[in-house]
């Protein structure tokens, strides 16, 4: 054999040689990369499962029971996060949001407040109606002064007391009132529906027009008395998350939870309708 044949012969070898190597490194490159990227996606999605941190919820004024109720469930049902909420008129907490308070979920108890956020482009999505709520008259206990209807709260010497008519409950008592060609004078406007039923607990009204939520839940403080013009101003409650929810993950955990069959077995024991 020639010295020319003998040298190409021997380049062949090499050549093929070297391309084996290749094969056997893309190969292995190859299943470290099936490797590393299979643990990082079961890592996210492991993550999604678990919640953790705080959830920051602004919620009108009128969930407070039902929804403290649902954030202990929801620690508990998830070791390592915290509900933390903010309540009050849903017109004021819509103010906030639009105005960079930092949450992560915002329940109204309109849709109109709802609007609010939506309009502004602070909701991640569209808002979800969760619950309903219908319109009653809390009077001091025994009801002492004989309130049967609404009708009877435009009486004179009576103090009623009223929500605003800037937040959901002054504004379903209002479309009652106009509904039944009513004028009434309340003693007080108060910013939200709390507030406005504290002003019956402690006797400082005779009456206020409030939710049959908040009725149910200051016992045997008030009397409730319910009215037929009530059916014709129930508030839809919204539920959204919000667009820069610092906890985003645990924000939609906990959405979820409220608007499950638990959930709603809390909001309808409290005297909530199902949407």
């Amino acid at each position: 054999m020639t010295r020319s044949a003998r040298r190409t012969r021997r380049m062949l070898s090499l050549g093929g040689l070297a391309a084996a190597a290749l094969l056997t490194l893309s190969a292995c490159g190859s299943s470290d990369s099936g490797g590393d990227s299979s643990g990082e996606s079961g890592s996210s999605s492991s993550a999604e499962r678990k919640p953790s941190g705080t959830v920051t919820v602004f919620a009108a004024a009128s969930l407070k029971e039902s929804f403290t109720t649902l954030g202990k469930q929801f620690e508990k049902a998830h070791p390592g996060t915290k509900v933390t909420f903010n309540f009050g008129g849903s017109d004021s907490l819509a103010a906030g949001i639009t105005g960079g308070a930092p949450a992560d979920v915002f329940a109204a108890a309109s849709p109109k407040t709802m609007k609010t956020v939506t309009d502004a482009g602070d909701a991640a999505g569209a808002p979800v109606t969760f619950v309903r709520n219908q319109l009653e008259i809390a009077t001091l206990p025994g009801n002492p002064d004989k309130v049967a209807s609404l009708k009877d709260l435009t009486e004179p010497g009576l103090k009623v007391v009223l929500c605003d008519k800037t937040v959901p409950c002054g504004a379903a008592a209002k479309k009652a009132l106009d509904a039944s060609e009513l004028k009434l004078t309340p003693v007080s406007y108060e910013q939200d529906v709390k507030s406005a039923l504290t002003k019956v607990e402690l006797k400082e009204a005779d009456a206020a027009v409030v939710y049959r939520t908040d009725v149910k839940a200051a016992g045997d403080k008030v009397e409730g008395v319910e009215f037929p013009e009530s059916a014709d101003a129930v508030n839809d409650y919204p539920i959204a998350l919000l667009k820069d929810a610092p906890n985003a993950a645990a924000a939609k955990a906990f959405i979820a939870l409220v608007r499950s069959d638990d959930g709603q077995k809390v909001l309808t024991g409290a005297g909530f309708r199902k949407p």
